[in-house]
C-alpha cells in the first residue's frame, strides 16, 4: 500500500494527530483553572467544572465533589467563556479533520498532492489561530462572581488572585502553537507531486475510455 505522503509528510501526519488530540483533549477536560472553595479544590475549563457548592439542610453550603458541564450554554459564568467555548471548539474540530485526512494520506495513494497538503496546512493555521484566540479570551472571564468566589474574591480580568492556571490550558495553547508553526510549515512538503509518467498514463487511459464510449455510441 503506497502512501501519498513524503517522508516529511509522514512526520507531518504524526504531529498533526498529536497536536489535534492534545488540544481537543485539553478542551474537554475541566483543568484550565485551579482554585479552592469551602476548603475543597475546585477546577474549571470553559464549559465544565469540578466540585461546586449547593444548598444543604439549614441553607448551609456544602461542596459536591464531582465534575460536570454547566446545565446550559447560558449558564457558563461569563460571555468571554461562552465565546471561548465556541471558538476553541471550532478550532479543535478543524485540527481533528485535518489530522484524520493526513493519517488517511499515509495509507491511500494519490490522496494528498503537494497543493492539497498546503491547503490543509492553511486550515491547520486557522484552527490553531482559533484555539489561540480562545486561550486569549479565557482571562476576560476571571471577573465573574463564580470565579471570584473561588479565587478569594480578589480576581479580575487577567488577575487570578489565589487561583492558578492548570496544565490543560497550557496544553491547549501549546497544541495550537505547534499546529500553527510546525505543522503548517511541514505541510508545504507533505504531499507528493504527480510523476510525469503517471500523469501521461492517466491522460491516455482517460482518452482511450472516452474514445471507446464515443465509438460505442456511434455504432448503429
Amino acid at each position: 500500500m503506497r502512501s501519498s505522503l513524503t517522508l516529511v509528510g509522514t512526520l507531518w501526519a504524526f504531529l498533526s494527530l498529536v497536536t489535534a488530540v492534545a488540544s481537543s483533549t485539553s478542551y474537554f477536560l475541566p483543568y484550565w483553572l485551579f482554585g479552592s472553595q469551602l476548603g475543597k479544590p475546585v477546577s474549571f475549563s470553559t464549559f465544565r467544572r469540578c466540585n461546586y457548592p449547593v444548598r444543604g439542610e439549614g441553607q448551609s453550603l456544602i461542596m459536591v465533589e464531582e465534575c460536570g458541564r454547566y446545565a446550559s450554554f447560558s449558564a457558563i459564568p461569563s460571555l468571554a467563556w461562552q465565546m471561548c467555548t465556541v471558538v476553541t471548539g471550532a478550532g479543535c474540530a478543524l485540527l481533528l479533520l485535518v489530522a484524520l485526512a493526513a493519517v488517511l494520506g499515509c495509507c491511500m495513494e494519490e490522496l494528498i498532492s503537494r497543493m492539497m497538503g498546503r491547503c490543509m496546512g492553511a486550515a491547520q493555521f486557522v484552527g490553531g489561530l482559533l484555539i489561540s484566540s480562545g486561550c486569549a479570551l479565557y482571562p476576560l472571564g476571571w471577573n465573574s462572581p463564580e470565579i471570584m468566589q473561588t479565587c478569594g474574591n480578589v480576581s479580575n480580568q487577567f488577575q487570578l488572585g489565589t487561583c492558578r492556571l492548570g496544565w490543560a490550558y497550557y496544553c491547549a495553547g501549546g497544541g495550537a502553537a505547534a499546529a500553527m508553526l510546525i505543522c503548517t510549515w511541514l505541510s508545504c512538503f507533505a504531499g507528493r507531486n504527480p510523476k510525469p509518467v503517471m500523469l501521461v498514463e492517466s491522460i491516455m487511459r482517460n482518452t482511450n475510455s472516452y474514445a471507446m464510449e464515443l465509438d460505442h455510441c456511434l455504432k448503429p
